[in-house]
């Protein structure tokens, strides 16, 4: 079993001072559009392993690696501008804390800023996602457990303004990869209730604010308590 406190969109008071070490957690998870450093308080205080997906309103991620702790963009060295300490999986897919995370950030498309997509855009970003677990697979037989994304799929927890509206795309990524748990952020409950949602096997869950979770070996997922 897998203790995993993610966080989204809204800074919680309470997690960016000393109590955040009640929690005893395996890994940190983010969705997105939340300050780095908040992120970096995190993985310092917890002493956890971080990763996150970029959202709409963060900066631009796109372009860096990392070969031996040596930062390049574009070949040339360069400062990372992400949090210090934690892992951006948008459009990869990692092993950490037990679980295989798919990660695909962004929102759609409604105006000029980083991290946004058109919906074409997105399905070919979604397919590689989805041809990088397969050659997993293939290679070690282990499937993708969780999917990571900012945004939601289409009709399915987002809402009918053009900044808050899902991607199609996401269903088909789920039908293929089979995650046991789908997280996004982007779309803020306002005080209304979230209730969580499925697409075939899959549970979606909007967990912007935080969220604990005890993800198993199973296909269990439930709320920690």
């Amino acid at each position: 079993m897998t203790r995993v406190l993610v966080v989204s969109d809204e800074v919680v008071a309470q997690l960016w001072t000393e109590q955040v070490r009640q929690h005893r957690v395996d890994l940190i998870i983010g969705a997105g559009d939340l300050p780095f450093d908040y992120l970096e308080y995190l993985v310092s205080a917890l002493d956890r392993p971080c990763v996150f997906v970029p959202g709409n309103h963060d900066p631009d991620l796109s372009g860096y690696s990392n070969v031996r702790g040596l930062w390049t963009r574009d070949g040339m060295p360069a400062r990372w501008p992400g949090p210090a300490g934690a892992a951006n999986i948008d459009g990869t897919v990692v092993d950490v804390a037990g679980l295989r995370i798919a990660g695909l950030g962004g929102s759609i498309r409604y105006n000029t800023g980083p991290n946004q997509w058109t919906e074409r855009q997105q399905s070919r970003r979604a397919r590689r996602l989805v041809r990088q677990a397969n050659w997993r697979r293939l290679r070690d037989g282990k499937p993708v457990d969780l999917l990571l994304t900012h945004s939601p799929p289409l009709d399915c927890g987002d809402r009918d303004d053009p900044p808050h509206r899902g991607f199609a795309c996401l269903h088909d990524t789920v039908h293929r990869l089979r995650p046991r748990l789908l997280l996004h952020g982007h779309i803020h409950p306002h005080g209304e209730t979230t209730p969580d949602r499925r697409l075939g096997d899959t549970l979606v869950r909007n967990v912007v604010g935080y969220h604990l979770l005890d993800i198993g070996s199973t296909e269990e997922v439930r709320r920690a308590r």
